[in-house]
């Protein structure tokens, strides 16, 4: 009985790092992501007004595809490194 609870505390700590980096991977691609589309897109474009990028100021550029841009390379960032995390930590579908 005592070596079934202490693989069930192993199994426990092993989650909350599991899950401890997860969370704090879809953390930073949330504020990575809300910086480029709120942030570069609306709140600073007046800034970004006078840097042109393909015949249009960066701002509008961000608002229109940068934005979609950053949220794919976010979307394939987090495929990867899930798969990594889930090898790291054994639970890899492979």
């Amino acid at each position: 009985m005592s070596e079934e609870t202490t693989n069930i505390a192993q199994v426990t700590e092993r989650d909350k790092g599991y899950w401890a980096a997860n969370v704090r991977m879809i953390l930073i691609s949330l504020v990575i992501w809300a910086l480029v589309s709120f942030g570069f897109g609306i709140v600073l474009r007046p800034v970004l007004s006078g840097i042109s990028v393909g015949g249009t100021d960066l701002g509008f550029w961000f608002a229109q595809q940068g934005s979609i841009i950053v949220f794919l390379v976010l979307i394939f960032f987090y495929a990867w490194r899930m798969n990594r995390l889930d090898k790291q930590y054994g639970v890899d579908e492979e």
